[in-house]
């Protein structure tokens, strides 16, 4: 399984990007998609993450503090893709933007971690 995540871009200081991301074949059971982020010389953080994907618009949903008001994260079940919808652009959102998913392929598959090849978000003040 691929994920693909696209979306990304330069943008100015309150703006805006959605983010997609997709797998490349339909996953049977998904755990959680989330999306994390790695800035320049930083660690690899957490920004949002679905749980219980529910159709095309349910799921339960947490935030890094520093998101929470601005960034939104839904996901679809049956297409086994999550977004990331980013209003009001810092420059400290700038960084490198990961999709996640934890899921079976099939019925009899175990779980699993899989990994989006990450977008490149720049927000220019």
């Amino acid at each position: 399984v691929q994920l693909q995540a696209s979306g990304g871009g330069l943008v100015q200081s309150g703006g805006s990007l959605r983010l997609a991301c997709t797998a490349s074949e339909s996953i049977f059971s998904i755990n959680d998609m989330a999306w994390y982020r790695q800035a320049l010389g930083k660690q690899r953080e957490l920004v949002a993450l679905i749980s219980s994907i529910t159709g095309s618009s349910g799921g339960s949903t947490s935030y890094a503090d520093s998101v929470k008001g601005r960034f939104a994260i839904s996901g679809d079940n049956a297409k086994s893709a999550a977004y990331l919808q980013m209003n009001n652009l810092k420059s400290e959102d700038t960084a490198v933007y990961y999709c996640y998913l934890n899921g079976r392929r099939t019925s009899w598959s175990n779980w699993k971690d899989y990994w989006g090849q990450g977008t490149q978000v720049t927000v220019s003040s």
